[in-house]
């Protein structure tokens, strides 16, 4: 693990418009035009990813493994959403996040997400072999 991966002092933030293929209908989570829950958990996992961005090791990457999420508020198309994740705790490879979002008015959701660091070509070969099984 890196030095620079201390809880408190890495965070990251990810923001966009809520677009018409964010919506709970386009996505298949609802019926009502507005955020989907699973765009809202991609905003916020990309926030995590951000706050690694540049402290891991060359070949290292994470991946999500868990979330844990509640989403507060509605949110319409056209409205600005934004989220900020902050390392609160780095135990071995295992990285846990706290995470808030908000719209143009309110805070519209938290979570707490965890994120494992891997070696990724050791990863791909488990993927890649895993794909040769099925086919």
């Amino acid at each position: 693990m890196t030095e620079s991966l201390i809880p408190g002092a890495c965070s990251g933030e990810a923001e966009r418009v809520v677009t018409e293929e964010w919506t709970a209908p386009s996505m298949g989570s609802g019926t009502v035009p507005v955020l989907a829950t699973p765009a809202l958990v991609a905003l916020m996992e990309q926030a995590a990813v951000r706050a690694l961005e540049g402290r891991l090791p060359p070949g290292q990457t994470s991946v999500g493994v868990r979330i844990d999420v509640r989403h507060l508020a509605a949110t319409p198309p056209g409205m600005r959403v934004r989220a900020q994740a902050t390392l609160v705790a780095a135990e071995g490879r295992r990285l846990t996040f706290h995470i808030e979002a908000w719209d143009d008015s309110e805070k519209i959701g938290e979570a707490v997400h965890e994120r494992v660091v891997i070696d990724t070509e050791r990863f791909m070969e488990r993927v890649r072999a895993k794909s040769l099984r099925t086919t």
